[in-house]
């Protein structure tokens, strides 16, 4: 039973939530930048995906354990 409570803890769901968000903002600047912000923006947006995706991968791992 313990691992079920592990599982159903709150801080997880509240972290994998937190995650998603940052993903979508990730998306979002992706393809809110425009030809004349060029480089940095897109690379901006691919960081701040990658950050979301981490979070969330460590999350889901910590759900299963």
């Amino acid at each position: 039973m313990e691992s079920m409570e592990n599982a159903n803890a709150e801080g997880h769901y509240k972290l994998l939530t937190v995650a998603i968000i940052i993903g979508i903002i990730g998306v979002f600047l992706r393809f809110a930048g425009d030809a004349n912000t060029g480089f940095m923006f897109t690379s901006i947006s691919n960081v701040i995906l990658i950050i979301g995706i981490l979070i969330a991968l460590k999350c889901v791992f910590a759900i299963m354990k």
